[in-house]
């Protein structure tokens, strides 16, 4: 609801940067959720998985071709998370930024670079416009398709080298990649930053830095962040995009198989998304509650479902568990412990098709590391009561 009432507020100035007002189109169905999924959520206009996750790759592509890293974050209409990655070596300004351009491109139905311009022309703005939730930076843009908004991006992560590279850059073409360039609008002009007075004195700015590559304890090293990417957030041990992601594709395959779908985190130790997705038809309370069984067990070092049994065996134990810890109850989080060294944590919502949210964390999480990472392990009378 906040979402959508900070988009009234500034509805006007993103219309005037899209070149217009315009009757809802129809939209491809290859771009949108379509079909039992579109009616479970009620909308025929939101952005699909497909399609967010063909832009993500494309703007990683572009972005590893450059030699630099970013971070992805695709929204729907409704601003819940769709899809989102952060390539190896991504810090926490990398990732939040990412998503908080997407917003502000959300609720100005225009690019973030239309704020960013409106602040550079008068700086005076710019509280009014961070009190209205909005990042006056570029690199978030509207997902437009035959004049009909199904979503919006966020690109964060790298440094601008205008006009050859900017983060908007690269989300730009790779909209236009996927999209078809009649469904991209052109970029927005770029105004010129002002610079603020020298003072008098310079103070001196520390540089951090290590020449050291971090080392990992896992047996694999492409399960882990590497090389620069890991000398980048000093840590050897953050479970990598590429693990994350064959780890997400086992279990979307593994609830597709059941006619369901899932929604899914994958964090690192530091608790930043590394991969994110939800498959079409997912509704809010499937997306948030992956995450937050994500972040429990990043939190506890255990699943979520050691909560889910202690709460049926001991229901007074859950005030403690919930309301002060804050922990969420149900299975489905786990966190990812390779050769006895964790590198992250999963969660996943949604069902996975009655396959069971835990179980489907499960296979994805076998698939890629095999016998070297930790699993629960249910006693007899529970496994055979349905302890998972």
């Amino acid at each position: 609801m906040k979402v959508r009432v900070m988009m009234a507020g500034v509805i006007g100035a993103g219309v005037i940067a899209l070149g217009g007002a315009a009757l809802a189109q129809t939209v491809p169905p290859q771009f949108v959720v379509s079909g039992k999924a579109a009616e479970q959520i009620q909308d025929f206009t939101t952005i699909n998985l497909a399609t967010a996750e063909r832009i993500a790759e494309a703007c990683e592509r572009l972005a590893a071709a450059e030699g630099v890293a970013i971070t992805m974050m695709v929204l729907d209409n409704d601003g819940n998370h769709v899809y989102s990655d952060r390539m190896d070596g991504q810090g926490y300004l990398n990732i939040i930024t990412a998503e908080m351009k997407a917003r502000t491109a959300l609720m100005q139905r225009a690019p973030s670079k239309f704020v960013m311009n409106q602040v550079t022309r008068n700086p005076n703005v710019e509280l009014q416009r961070i009190q209205l939730g909005l990042f006056p930076n570029s690199g978030g843009l509207p997902v437009v398709v035959n004049k009909q908004m199904i979503g919006a991006i966020g690109v964060g992560g790298s440094a601008p080298r205008v006009p050859v590279w900017s983060d908007e850059i690269c989300g730009h073409k790779a909209m236009q990649e996927v999209l078809g360039a009649s469904n991209v609008a052109p970029l927005i002009e770029d105004l010129p930053r002002p610079q603020p007075p020298a003072p008098a004195s310079q103070t001196p700015v520390p540089r951090f830095a290590t020449q050291t590559t971090p080392k990992t304890n896992v047996s694999n090293p492409e399960w882990v962040v590497g090389g620069r990417g890991a000398a980048n957030v000093f840590d050897g041990n953050q479970i990598s995009l590429a693990a994350a992601k064959r780890i997400a594709r086992v279990c979307r395959d593994f609830s597709a198989s059941r006619g369901g779908g899932m929604s899914l985190y994958i964090i690192d130790n530091a608790g930043e998304i590394v991969h994110m997705e939800r498959m079409d038809g997912q509704v809010f309370n499937n997306i948030r509650t992956a995450l937050l069984k994500a972040q429990t067990s990043l939190e506890s070092r255990v699943p979520t479902s050691v909560y889910t049994a202690q709460g049926r065996n001991n229901p007074a134990g859950q005030t403690r568990t919930i309301a002060q810890f804050e922990f969420f109850t149900n299975s489905g989080g786990l966190p990812i412990v390779v050769d006895g060294q964790m590198i992250g944590a999963i969660g996943v919502g949604g069902g996975a098709g009655g396959g069971g949210d835990e179980n489907c964390a499960i296979e994805g999480l076998k698939a890629v590391f095999g016998e070297h990472v930790t699993l629960p392990v249910y006693p007899a009378a529970s496994a055979a009561s349905g302890g998972r």
